[in-house]
C-alpha cells in the first residue's frame, strides 16, 4: 500500500518525538504506508528550508507560495514566485487563498492581491495551486474564475458541497484532512462521500490538525494514514482502495503535463 500525505509542513514538526531526526519521522511514516509527501510553504522566509528538504528527499517534494494569514514578511510578485519555482523539485504554487477569519474582509484587499498573483504564477509556470480557503468560500471561488485558475487543489477542505462542485467545476482537487476524524464534522463526511473518486487527495496538514486517534498529540505526516482509513469508512470501500486512488490522483494532478 501507497499512501501520499498532499500537504505537510515538514520543516515545522516537532522532531522532538523522532529523537529529533526527519529520517525517523519519515520511517514512521513508512510503516503506516505513508510513503511521499508535499511539504508546503506558507512564508518566502523559511522557503530555503522547504526547498532543502525536497532537494535531499527523493520522496518529498515542495512547493513556494505565501499563506493568506502571512503579514510580516516577504510578499512576493508573480515574477518571483516563478524565478523560485523554476525547479522540477517544486511542483506547486501555494498555499494560497483568502482567510476572513483571521483578516476582517474589509481589510484584505492586499489578500486577494496576492491571491489573484499566485493564480498568475501558478498558470504562467503551469504548475498547480494549493489553495486555502477560511470563511471565504464566496470570493475565493469569485477569484478562482476571475483569473481563470484552472490546476490545483483546495487543501484541507471545510466548506460545503455547493463550494466543493465550484471548485470542481473549475477541474479543481479536493483535499480532506484530519477534520473528517472529528465528531463535530458530520456534514463535511456528508461532502466526502459525495466528492467524484478520481478527484480525491488526502493530507494530514502536520504539524496541525491532527486525525482520531491521536488528537491531543502534536501530527505528524504518519498519520495520513488514519485519514485514508476514516475517507476509506466514510465511502464505504478499503483503505487500500483509497490509497490507489489519492496516490494516482495525486500523480495526475502534480506531475501529469
Amino acid at each position: 500500500m501507497h499512501i501520499i500525505d498532499s500537504h505537510c509542513h515538514i520543516d515545522r514538526v516537532d522532531l522532538d518525538q523522532f529523537g529529533g531526526s526527519i529520517d525517523s519521522m519519515l520511517a514512521q511514516a513508512k510503516e503506516l504506508s505513508v510513503k511521499e509527501f508535499l511539504c508546503v510553504c506558507i512564508d518566502l522566509e523559511h522557503f530555503d528550508e522547504v526547498f532543502s528538504l525536497a532537494k535531499n528527499y527523493a520522496q518529498i517534494y515542495a512547493s513556494v507560495g505565501v499563506h493568506p494569514t502571512e503579514q510580516e514578511g516577504k510578499d512576493p510578485t508573480v515574477d518571483e514566485l516563478l524565478a523560485l519555482a523554476d525547479d522540477d523539485n517544486i511542483i506547486a504554487i501555494g498555499e494560497t487563498g483568502l482567510d476572513y477569519f483571521h483578516v476582517k474582509k474589509e481589510t484584505a484587499d492586499w489578500q486577494r492581491d496576492r491571491f489573484r498573483r499566485h493564480i498568475a504564477a501558478s498558470n504562467q509556470s503551469g504548475k498547480p495551486m494549493i489553495i486555502h480557503t477560511r470563511e471565504a468560500k464566496q470570493d475565493t471561488i469569485k477569484i478562482m474564475t476571475e483569473e481563470k485558475a484552472n490546476a490545483g487543489v483546495m487543501h484541507c477542505f471545510s466548506e460545503d458541497w455547493e463550494t466543493a462542485k465550484a471548485a470542481l467545476d473549475l477541474g479543481f482537487y479536493i483535499s480532506f484532512s484530519g477534520i473528517i476524524t472529528f465528531k463535530s464534522a458530520q456534514a463535511l463526511r456528508e461532502v466526502a462521500q459525495k466528492v467524484p473518486a478520481d478527484r480525491l487527495l488526502v493530507e494530514t496538514d502536520a504539524p496541525y490538525l491532527t486525525p482520531v486517534p491521536n488528537r491531543g498529540r502534536p501530527n505528524s505526516p504518519a498519520y495520513t494514514y488514519y485519514v485514508a482509513q476514516k475517507l476509506a469508512e466514510i465511502r464505504g470501500v478499503s483503505i487500500e482502495e483509497i490509497a490507489s486512488t489519492t496516490t494516482e490522483n495525486f500523480n495526475r494532478l502534480f506531475f501529469s503535463k
